[in-house]
């Protein structure tokens, strides 16, 4: 985490448990939420995969870090309620 006068930026890389992972998308849209809704305004986020660790690895990246993406990802009534879900009890079962 770097501070800043005004701002700070968090910088978060995750690694998925493949390299052909299809829940990285749906991963990186957790965290990010989750920072999003846990943080301050005033933080400007970042979620990354580690590099080399995914097939497509540029383009999850690229889908993760932009707003427009990220909001219009959200206004799925079924991928939010999935995000929420894994936000609120880490994917753990309903047992």
């Amino acid at each position: 985490m770097d501070g800043g006068d005004d701002f700070s930026t968090i910088d978060v890389k995750f690694t998925p448990t493949i390299p052909h992972c299809s829940m990285a998308t749906l991963i990186g849209l957790c965290i990010r939420v989750k920072l999003l809704r846990s943080l301050p305004k005033r933080f400007k986020i970042t979620v990354r995969i580690n590099p080399g660790t995914h097939a497509s690895e540029l383009a999850i990246n690229r889908q993760l870090n932009d707003k427009e993406r990220v909001i219009a990802a959200l206004e799925n009534v079924h991928l939010l309620t999935v995000v929420n879900k894994c936000i609120s009890n880490g994917m753990k079962g309903t047992n």
